[in-house]
Formats: structure tokens, sequence, C-alpha cells
């Protein structure tokens, strides 16, 4: 009776455990899977290159004096806009303008000097001329005895007078243009002096920093404004050093400001860096911005996507549909009401997409699990979205 009891006891343990085997047979087999699915389709790729960079003006001027003295006025502030020979700064010229005033007085009472000793270089060329002709008629006459030895001596000594009477107004016109000169080189240098207390704009564009107010001291080198160009911004962007080769002049690019990651700006490659970084084995990729965002400021941080190929026409999945199963790409077909792993063979990447070159083709569905799961669905019965 006891062994009876026993061998019910272990057939029954058998049929529950029998029932839940084909319980969970039927439920991995027959039991619907939900899923979500997308249909594979022909469509356009673009390989890109990522690098991390900061806004940059390409012409920079950092706007100081000449000169040093007090600043009177500034007359810009951050962020006008300014043409080529606006005046931006000036600067006390209490002293400076008096002193113009005294040099053009110098130039002007060189200059009257100059004409008085040129006046006299005239008359002393008008006495040698007449103390000559007096010379050559007394040496003509003094053969006939018409004038005597004595008064042809005094008009030797005459001639060689009036000689020497214009080599001294001529040295003395030397002098005075040489006065005339030094005058007028001190009224350009104070005139010079003058004009440094007003401060242009060297070039069209932005004022981006101002570090100077009214009253404060100005000496050479020390920035007053900060004046960039608007017309060659960049991102001085760092690329990794492994995409080297996908990089070149004039290919076009995606900006992203993290001030606007939902949007996208235009771009294009202006140079290529030639010194890798060795300690983050980067290098420097500038990228010219082709449009702004209302808002920006030099020194923000963005990212660009260089457009290295753009293929159209080939098996594009979204790169959320790829699976990988030791190292290798692939993922779930649907075949009639049954899932199937599919793998995959990839070429061209994007930042969201990934060109499939074999393992799929244009209508087909892959499927996952609802909920992102990753169950494994190979033999599973799944159900319609």
């Amino acid at each position: 009776m006891l062994n009876f009891k026993r061998s019910v006891f272990t057939i029954v343990k058998l049929v529950a455990v029998l029932a839940v085997v084909g319980g969970v047979v039927y439920w991995f087999r027959f039991s619907p899977t939900p899923v979500i699915e997308h249909q594979v389709e022909l469509g356009e790729i673009v390989a890109e290159v990522m690098g991390t960079g900061t806004l940059e003006a390409h012409f920079k001027s950092t706007i100081s004096p000449r000169i040093s003295g007090r600043i009177q006025e500034v007359l810009v502030d951050i962020g006008d806009h300014v043409k080529a020979g606006q005046l931006l700064v000036r600067l006390d010229d209490v002293d400076m303008k008096p002193q113009v005033e005294i040099a053009q007085a110098s130039v002007a009472v060189s200059k009257a000097a100059l004409d008085r000793l040129e006046a006299d270089r005239v008359q002393a060329v008008a006495v040698l001329e007449d103390a000559k002709a007096s010379y050559d008629r007394a040496v003509r006459l003094r053969p006939s005895g018409a004038i005597s030895q004595e008064d042809v001596d005094k008009m030797t000594a005459g001639w060689k007078t009036a000689q020497a009477g214009v080599a001294r107004a001529e040295a003395a016109l030397i002098e005075g243009r040489k006065q005339l000169i030094a005058a007028e080189t001190t009224l350009a240098y104070r005139k010079a002096l003058l004009s440094d207390t007003q401060i242009v704009a060297p070039f069209d564009g932005l004022i981006v920093q101002r570090q100077r107010d009214p009253g404060d001291i100005a000496v050479p080198g020390a920035a007053i404004l900060i004046l960039v160009s608007t017309q060659d911004l960049w991102i001085t962007a760092w690329v990794d050093e492994t995409e080297m080769s996908r990089v070149a002049v004039g290919q076009p690019a995606r900006v992203v400001f993290r001030s606007e990651p939902d949007r996208a700006y235009r771009g294009e490659v202006a140079r290529l860096g030639r010194q890798a970084d060795r300690e983050t084995r980067e290098f420097a990729v500038d990228v010219r911005v082709l449009e702004l965002p209302k808002n920006w400021a030099v020194g923000q941080r963005a990212e660009v996507y260089i457009e290295t190929v753009r293929k159209a026409g080939t098996v594009v999945l979204p790169a959320s549909w790829v699976q990988w199963r030791d190292g290798k790409p692939g993922t779930f077909v649907r075949q009639g009401q049954y899932a199937a792993w599919r793998d995959l063979t990839l070429g061209l990447r994007s930042r969201e997409s990934v060109e499939v070159i074999g393992g799929l083709e244009p209508g087909e569905v892959v499927v996952a699990e609802k909920g992102g799961k990753a169950t494994n669905l190979q033999g599973r019965r799944i159900a319609s979205p």
C-alpha cells in the first residue's frame, strides 16, 4: 500500500513538471510577444566626423592707444557694430592742442625767415652782378689808361666781396630751409600725437569686450575694446586623429551650438591643423560658420559634424535597431508570425543611422520587443503592433 502511494505521488509530480514544461513551451512558441516594427527602405545616409570646439573670430583686434592718456570718451559699447574708420575712443587732448598751435607758429616763423633769406640772396646776387660788371669795365679800360690801377684794384676787391656776400646768403638760406624742415617735422609729430588721441576702428566688425571707461588711464598695449570681424567666424573643433584621413578642406558641416541643441547651422571646413595634441591625440579643424544664431558669443561651445560621404539609394536602418552578438551586428526580422535573427553587414554610419550592405532587403520588416527590452526573439511568435 505504501509503495502504491509513492508511485501515485511520483506520477503526480511528473505530470505537474510536464504541465509546467508544456506551459513554458506553449508560452514561448505560441503566445504572441508584443513587438514594434520597422520596414526596411532605401534612403540616403551621410557619414560624419564629429568634433567639439569653440566659436572664434579669424580677424580680431585689441583696441588700445599708441600714447598714454586719460580716456575722455568711449563712443561704443559691447554689441555695437562699427565701420572701418569710425571713431571709437577719444583721449584727453587738452595738452596736445596748444603744442600743435606752437608748432604751427614755429613753421610760420621759419617760413617768414626763409622768405627774408631768399630776398637777401637775391639782393646779394644783384650786388655781385653789379660788381662783376664794374670789374669787367675796369679791366677793359686799364690798357688805354682811362682808369688807374688803383681803381682796378678797388673794382676787383668789390667783386670778391660781392661773391662772399652771395655765398653767405646761400648758406643762410640753406640753414633757413633746415630750420623750416625741423619746424614742419615737429608740427607733424605734434599733429600725430593729437590724432593719436582719437582711436578709430581698423575694420568693420563687432565690439565684444569693453574694458575701460571715461576717466581711466589708457596705456599702449592695454585693451580698451576688443573688436572682431563678423565676416569670418569659425569653430576651432578638436577631432580624433583617427579621422584625419576622412576630413578635407571644403567639406560641408553642421554646427550645433549648445545654446540651441535642436538646431544645426551650416558650416564648411576652412583649415586643417597640422599638429596633433600629444595628450588627447586630437587635431584642430577650423570650420567656417556660414550662418549664426540670433544670439552668439565668441568662445561659446559647439559641436561640428563634418560630412565626409553622402550616399543615396542604399538600405538604411536606424542605428537603434542594430543589436550586437559576440561583436557582430544583427537584428530580428519578421518571418510570418515568428522572429528570426539575421546577421548584418554594415557600411557607412551616421549619427542616427547605418547603411546595411548585406543581410536585409528593402520591404523586409525588422522587429524588437516593446519597451526596448533586449529579449532574444529567435523563434518566438510575435504579435502585430
